[in-house]
């Protein structure tokens, strides 16, 4: 009977042994995982009422502190055949922008990138194409931010500064490429969420509540990725949206300008 009890204690042991390499390889992918797509999360501030500056070492942006009137107004997705209308609004406005380019459109209209430069606004990273990096591999990532910063380096000559994933998700690959291959990741404190309009009122009344010294605006001013007619209503609300600046003492510049270096 006692052989027969040790016996079964000696087979208990040896499966309880045979499970445990198992549950530790579940726990170390599942850790592994989570540290992966946690910086996923770095997103949600842009949907509160006051997000934060940024995350230790700059990791992350979403707005800044600063003392001058000013505001940085983006642009995603573009540059596209219409963009030389934003330029024109801009310019009639006296507003400057910073626009987070695709290197694909870099490739599609290089005349109008060099354009946007040349009119006294600025051009940052979009990544290549406009896909979502949570359902990216590491290398897809890597690759996607290699041919961006190399579009910027063959029609600018060099490599932009700031850089904003796309749909405003990142993950681990994102924020180690985009230290690579020396860009600042860049989201926003106030966006107008323009795409899911179709007139400028609502827009204007989301963006409204987030016009103070140091913040970050999004808006989309073509219809690369959004519904058609996005960039025209875009337009549409950059007069009343200068006039809001106007009345606040705010003035609108580009990244650099607003974050200095």
């Amino acid at each position: 009977m006692k052989e027969h009890q040790h016996d079964m204690a000696d087979g208990e042991r040896t499966a309880s042994s045979s499970r445990h390499p198992a549950a530790l390889a579940t726990g170390v992918i599942a850790g592994a995982a989570l540290a992966y797509f946690a910086p996923s999360v770095l997103v949600l501030p842009t949907f509160w009422k006051d997000p934060p500056e940024s995350l230790p070492g700059r990791l992350c942006r979403w707005r800044t502190s600063t003392d001058r009137p000013e505001v940085a107004l983006t642009f995603d997705d573009g540059p596209a055949s219409d963009t030389d209308k934003t330029l024109d609004a801009l310019d009639e406005f006296g507003m400057r922008a910073t626009f987070f380019v695709l290197g694909a459109q870099i490739r599609a209209f290089p005349d109008t990138v060099v354009e946007i430069a040349a009119r006294g606004h600025e051009v940052a990273s979009h990544g290549f194409e406009h896909r979502h990096h949570l359902f990216s591999s590491p290398r897809a990532i890597r690759l996607d931010l290699e041919m961006a910063v190399q579009a910027h380096r063959d029609i600018l000559g060099r490599t932009p500064r700031f850089y904003r994933p796309t749909y405003g998700q990142l993950c681990a690959a994102t924020l180690v490429e985009a230290q690579r291959q020396g860009m600042e990741v860049v989201l926003w404190s106030r966006w107008g969420k323009e795409f899911a309009e179709s007139e400028p009122g609502p827009v204007l009344s989301r963006l409204e509540p987030g016009l103070v010294a140091g913040a970050i605006l999004l808006l989309h001013d073509n219809d690369v990725s959004c519904p058609t007619g996005t960039g025209d209503l875009t337009r549409s609300l950059l007069k009343p949206l200068g006039r809001s600046l106007q009345d606040k003492g705010l003035t609108s510049v580009t990244l650099e300008k607003l974050l200095g270096t």
